[in-house]
């Protein structure tokens, strides 16, 4: 069921947030996207089944593209307690890139175990907290309308200036909360299933 989001967030930087997690790699916000906060019911289908809940991206996508995805990380940066990471997550059968990404972790809020597995770099975040049982809460913050700039074209291999959406959300690990997000999904191309659903 999509996540009861009828308006822009009001009590939080939205914009803040998104520009602190692209600011982690990129200096210029616009090289990754131009964002533009939106309503969740002024997000089509079928992006709103995507990004429009609180549940892990990880199992959405592989559901809704029917495959099971692996993830590729672009770059990652260790900071103290702070650990963030910029990725891509493809299909395993045909290798289609289907997410992009950046994620950063306050590490002293994960347990010893899944924190280990995802420095490791080889699996989705998502199925690392699965795997391991961790008490998680993912809470959807944003949700945007974004016209591709020369780094999610390059990633989505679609021209600049395609249409895609993404979110901002928070994945509160056994009661803290842990982990930034920014997600977004391929724009639609060929590569989308044939059928809008999961």
């Amino acid at each position: 069921m999509p996540a009861k989001l009828s308006r822009p967030s009001t009590d939080r930087d939205a914009e803040g947030f998104l520009e602190s997690l692209i600011g982690i790699f990129y200096g210029n916000p616009e090289s990754v996207g131009r964002f533009e906060l939106v309503d969740a019911l002024a997000v089509p289908s079928p992006f709103s089944t995507l990004l429009a809940h609180n549940r892990h991206m990880t199992v959405t996508v592989e559901a809704f593209h029917n495959d099971a995805v692996d993830v590729q990380v672009l770059r990652s940066v260790k900071q103290g307690d702070s650990y963030s990471r910029e990725i891509i997550l493809r299909t395993q059968r045909l290798g289609h890139v289907v997410q992009y990404g950046i994620v950063r972790l306050h590490l002293h809020r994960i347990a010893e175990e899944p924190k280990r597995e995802i420095l490791q770099e080889k699996k989705p975040l998502g199925r690392v907290l699965i795997e391991h049982q961790v008490l998680r809460e993912v809470e959807l913050f944003d949700l945007w309308r974004i016209r591709c700039g020369s780094v999610l074209a390059h990633s989505f291999s679609v021209p600049i200036d395609t249409i895609t959406f993404g979110r901002t959300a928070m994945i509160h690990c056994d009661g803290e909360p842990a982990i930034e997000l920014l997600e977004i999904v391929r724009p639609a191309t060929d590569q989308w299933p044939a059928k809008d659903q999961p």
